[in-house]
């Protein structure tokens, strides 16, 4: 089974919401709620990768020193496994807006369940709430 590595963000606003992004039409999982982020391309890093992805999907700016480890998600999906750390982030430029169609919610921790998201990413919600 191939091993998909994704690299994925908990922008977290003044207030302490975490900001969700819905998956567009036509894509695999649409309409469900997820956490932004994206693919890990040959020789980036997990940190390169969200500064890249973040500014591509939201149009916002981050640093690798913003970026802090906060755990990770590893869940075996149909035909791939999926392997994908979260990071936190508090510090960016600009304002997160759907680049790509997706549509944008800030959501506090304890609404996270309310919200219908992929399964590999629904172990991090305790693990988020916990932590704020």
């Amino acid at each position: 089974m191939k091993t998909v590595l994704v690299s994925a963000v908990a922008l977290i606003d003044p207030d302490g919401r975490i900001l969700l992004a819905q998956r567009p039409e036509g894509k695999s999982m649409a309409g469900m709620w997820e956490f932004p982020g994206g693919k890990i391309e040959p020789g980036e890093t997990p940190e390169a990768a969200l500064v890249r992805e973040l500014q591509e999907e939201l149009g916002i700016n981050t640093w690798k020193s913003c970026l802090a480890p906060l755990t990770f998600a590893s869940h075996s999906y149909e035909d791939f496994h999926l392997l994908m750390p979260l990071f936190a982030c508090r510090k960016w430029e600009g304002i997160p807006q759907g680049k790509e169609g997706q549509t944008l919610k800030w959501v506090i921790p304890q609404d996270l369940r309310n919200y219908d998201m992929p399964p590999a990413d629904i172990p991090l919600i305790p693990i988020l709430r916990d932590w704020l």
